[in-house]
């Protein structure tokens, strides 16, 4: 098993060789899905530190939009492992960063998970508009729609969201999921949704209780 403090201390340092160093060898010792969930979170541990640097001044823009790429490269390197026995599409899932929000990361955290439990998931990129959730969940049918925000702005996205569902009279054939820091059970009642995750792996398996 790997170290998963040097994975997080590396993926905080955007040490890029160390990182892709210690994945790869974690990879080549045939890792259970459980154990690759452990480094996934490791590597989101990770980004919690590049975050609180951010926050201090310590890095900046070109630093955050690095650690993504990095991000994404580890997501890409542990995701074979992440791949359950069975190929069968559970449920499908539209996903996106709601309008004014350009952050991405957890999303395409929760989207890798997601699809290796078995999910179809639309991903509608950042920036999304609340119309724009609801003619896609009702083109797919989905079970489920995600919303991820970190920003303030974000919680009254969320909310209109939610609102255009129901405009599209889909409210009551979908679940809704929030996840992004600043969700909380208080938001979570404030926008509507159904459920709110601030850890993707826990957020997944709160949609696979979902479409059981």
């Amino acid at each position: 098993m790997v170290d998963l403090k040097l994975v997080t201390k590396a993926m905080g340092e955007l040490d890029e060789d160390q990182v892709v160093s210690a994945l790869t060898d974690f990879m080549a010792s045939d890792p259970s899905r459980e154990d690759t969930l452990k480094v996934m979170s490791a590597c989101q541990q990770g980004m919690s530190l590049v975050g609180d640097l951010f926050d201090q001044g310590e890095y900046f823009v070109g630093d955050l939009i690095y650690a993504g790429e990095l991000l994404t490269k580890a997501i890409e390197t542990i995701k074979p492992a992440l791949k359950g026995e069975s190929v069968a599409k559970i449920g499908k899932m539209v996903l996106g960063t709601v309008q004014g929000d350009l952050h991405d990361i957890g999303k395409n955290i929760f989207k890798s998970l997601a699809e290796s439990a078995g999910f179809e998931v639309y991903d509608l990129g950042t920036d999304t508009p609340p119309e724009d959730f609801a003619s896609k969940a009702k083109e797919v049918n989905a079970d489920i729609v995600g919303m991820s925000g970190i920003l303030t702005l974000a919680s009254n996205a969320m909310k209109d969201t939610v609102e255009s569902l129901k405009e599209a009279n889909l409210r009551e054939n979908v679940k809704i999921i929030i996840g992004g820091n600043l969700v909380t059970s208080d938001l979570c009642s404030h926008v509507g949704a159904d459920a709110f995750t601030t850890n993707a792996a826990e957020g997944v398996k709160i949609c696979q209780g979902w479409v059981k």
